[in-house]
């Protein structure tokens, strides 16, 4: 039985205007994401891999062009309506953590708990990536690679059901980023879907590549890695 759709994307594009300057970001990227998947997009810097993520995760407006979460057309959401798709369907990784400052590693894991309707034990989230001995910690008392486990558990902690992940393992040396990533697929393999932008991931470890390309879907780059 061929996988379920998870998104549906046709055509889309995002231009970003800067004074008499536009900056095409994507260009007419179509592909598709089934449940299940493993995810992984792969392009140099500026071909547009962050801009894709947060159009999938419902975080900005493409200039054309479409996106579908299972049968939900998300250009045609309110605001309100975006509120309640991330709030119930997405987990965020982000590139640079967005840790709140004045709260402590388990606060800022519990504080997106609280907003989601079947979500997971923070305590628990905390402890699968190493850092439950450093619940109390705020994060200006953490290293760089600290603040991203607690951005991962964060994300994993709602219980979403798809991971968008920038650079997840970024601040992480490659055997502590690929021992965490391989915690949370264990977890809950059967469930989530993630999309993790690539980085420090071999190709034996992820189910696919997506390539990009000067904002441009490419599978000729595609084949190449994976």
């Amino acid at each position: 039985m061929a996988a379920a759709g998870l998104y549906t994307v046709r055509n889309l594009s995002k231009n970003y205007s800067m004074g008499e300057v536009t900056v095409r970001a994507l260009r007419s990227v179509s592909c598709e994401i089934h449940e299940g998947e493993f995810i992984v997009i792969l392009g140099p810097s500026g071909s547009g891999k962050s801009t894709l993520l947060n159009l999938l995760g419902g975080m900005d407006a493409p200039s054309s062009g479409s996106v579908r979460f299972r049968d939900r057309e998300l250009s045609g959401l309110s605001e309100r309506e975006l509120t309640a798709y991330r709030r119930n369907h997405v987990g965020f990784v982000f590139q640079f953590f967005n840790l709140v400052p004045t709260l402590t590693a388990l606060e800022n894991v519990e504080l997106a708990t609280q907003i989601a309707g079947s979500a997971n034990s923070a305590s628990e989230e905390l402890a699968l990536v190493g850092l439950a001995e450093r619940a109390s910690h705020f994060p200006s008392q953490l290293s760089g690679g600290d603040q991203q486990r607690v951005a991962i558990a964060r994300a994993v902690a709602k219980n979403p059901d798809v991971l968008l992940c920038d650079e997840p393992t970024g601040a992480l040396d490659y055997e502590t980023g690929k021992t965490v990533l391989a915690a949370k697929r264990r977890k809950d393999q059967s469930k989530r879907h993630e999309v993790p932008r690539a980085r420090m991931l071999r190709k034996e470890e992820h189910g696919g590549v997506l390539g990009a390309r000067q904002g441009r879907s490419d599978h000729r780059l595609a084949k190449a890695v994976g």
